[in-house]
């Protein structure tokens, strides 16, 4: 991997950074405070703790909801590996480790410091940054040597250049950038799949890199012969890159998962993991007809979604679209939320379609105007129909949607004004005799959906967009 400055020196890290803050911190900045007492509890550098929860989770712990491969919390607590053991050595609680940030980085750095212990690095090498590299890399859990390198050089990659996040309560977190020098050990020798020149051959797109899932996670296939190919599926990983990629690499299991492509927030790398001839699964009804791409990061964090990696994942589904002569539009290049009979709300309401599709297309223009790329149907998923709307002066429409098939109701507002910008946005539905569900804040294409089981009962539904409002009476009792 080349990182992006260059790692010349091996860096001590000064007293200060593994002590931590001020105990009056805690209050304020309980992140902060949690990384800091962390750190000088289980003698981890203070900086490089914050890196492995950046790279992860953008230090996001998601509620305590898990990732797409079983990761808890900012530190990616992982089910039956690392989470377990950061019970057995806390004596906290799994479901602590799972929900609270406090915790969850208790554990992480005790796990740090057990991989650490059993490399022998001494008082002194655990004041050397550079010296945790093998750690880091076991702590990824990757299921191959090329993986776990990736995964670490993010780390490190995070560190050289300092890290200013903020976190879902609003607290800032950094760190400083500096010099160090990454003690790769064995893993010096492992394959670098941030060097796809060498990697490639095996690939479709010459500049990605080649990772290869595991054979039950894909269908050998011979497509464009046995399947045409005229659809592009993007989808968010809920995960990280090297984390994504190693799960794809992980089978047999119970839900054999993959996609073609996997894209990496900070930069746009590709990798691929199944050969476009190959059948994914990762779009159930379309797996036969289309080619999949991930992209790193959460469906509810917009942090993830950088214009590099727009640009990249544009170019590599501009390239897709004209070898297989798939036309460039929104009926052809679909979200997995979109997918007939799917689940899942992925890409989710911070993908910038107008931005991603003008990347695509190579046409020009800014935010704020043109059409909205998004329905209510696709907003509320495969199986909703629209049965009622209301206009929301020129800013949107609000609508209310019903599937015959499982007896739900669901709202969704759709803009028509200031499209891709944030801007205050309101869906809301209460079902009769039951409490009101709102999704309200600032969008940039819609608010919903509001989802609600209101099979023959009343419902009262309706929406905000701009300074316009709308709220129905108890009406469509039975649909």
């Amino acid at each position: 991997m080349n990182l992006r400055i260059l790692l010349t020196g091996a860096a001590v890290l000064p007293l200060s950074l593994l002590v931590g803050q001020p105990a009056g911190a805690a209050a304020a900045d309980p992140m902060t405070e949690a990384f800091a007492k962390a750190a000088a509890t289980y003698e981890v550098p203070r900086d490089l703790l914050v890196s492995v929860a950046y790279s992860e989770t953008h230090l996001d712990g998601h509620q305590g909801q898990p990732s797409a491969d079983g990761g808890y919390g900012v530190m990616h607590l992982v089910a039956a590996k690392t989470l377990d053991k950061a019970a057995t050595l806390t004596k906290q609680p799994v479901s602590a480790l799972k929900s609270d940030d406090a915790a969850n980085i208790t554990g992480g750095a005790a796990v740090l410091r057990s991989l650490a212990d059993e490399l022998k690095l001494d008082a002194a090498a655990r004041k050397d940054a550079g010296k945790w590299y093998q750690a880091i890399a076991k702590y990824s859990g990757a299921s191959s040597a090329a993986v776990a390198r990736l995964y670490a050089d993010t780390v490190y990659e995070e560190l050289a250049k300092g890290i200013r996040a903020t976190t879902p309560a609003g607290e800032s977190v950094t760190t400083t950038a500096g010099t160090v020098t990454p003690d790769r050990g064995p893993y010096a020798n492992a394959d670098d799949l941030d060097k796809p020149g060498t990697l490639a051959a095996s690939t479709d797109y010459p500049s990605a890199a080649w990772a290869p899932a595991h054979s039950s996670n894909y269908a050998v296939s011979n497509r464009p012969t046995s399947d045409a190919i005229d659809r592009i599926v993007i989808h968010v990983t809920q995960g990280s890159y090297a984390g994504t990629i190693s799960w794809f690499q992980t089978g047999p299991r119970p839900n054999p998962t993959s996609a073609h492509y996997v894209v990496r927030s900070s930069d746009g790398a590709i990798t691929q993991t199944v050969r476009e001839k190959n059948r994914a699964f990762h779009a159930g009804n379309y797996n036969r007809r289309s080619v999949g791409i991930e992209h790193e990061g959460f469906v509810d964090n917009a942090t993830w979604f950088t214009d590099t990696m727009y640009r990249s994942s544009a170019a590599l589904t501009r390239n897709i679209a004209d070898r297989y002569g798939i036309p460039k539009d929104r009926t052809h290049i679909v979200g997995h939320n979109e997918v007939p009979g799917a689940d899942h709300t992925d890409p989710g309401r911070y993908w910038n379609w107008s931005k991603y599709m003008q990347y695509v297309t190579g046409s020009s223009g800014g935010g704020g105007g043109g059409t909205n790329p998004h329905t209510a149907e696709s907003v509320c998923g495969a199986g909703y129909k629209v049965i009622d709307s209301a206009a929301l002066g020129s800013s949107g429409t609000v609508y209310l949607t019903f599937n015959a098939a499982n007896g739900n109701n669901c709202v969704a507002t759709i803009k028509k004004a200031s499209l891709g910008k944030a801007t205050a946005t309101a869906a809301f539905l209460e079902v009769k005799g039951k409490t009101r569900t709102t999704d309200t804040g600032n969008f940039d294409y819609y608010a919903g959906p509001v989802r609600a089981v209101a099979a023959d009962k009343c419902v009262k539904w309706g929406g905000k967009a701009g300074s316009s409002t709308y709220e129905s009476g108890f009406e469509h009792c039975g649909s």
